[in-house]
């Protein structure tokens, strides 16, 4: 299992310990499962900090 897959599922195990029930609880495990997936991504080496940063005109040619 990669390390976004497990961050994922951290932040979708903490979405439903910290608030459970209701569509404000889907939002919040979504919210959390998404950051969640980031974070692996980051770790995974897959995701860089500056590839949330680069200006739009910085195009590959």
């Amino acid at each position: 299992m990669s390390m976004a897959v497990a961050g994922m599922l951290a932040g979708m195990a903490l979405g439903f310990a910290g608030f459970f029930g209701g569509f404000g609880a889907f939002l919040l495990v979504a919210a959390l499962g998404a950051i969640g997936f980031v974070l692996g991504r980051f770790v995974d080496g897959d995701l860089e900090p500056g590839d949330f940063f680069r200006p739009r005109d910085d195009r590959h040619r």
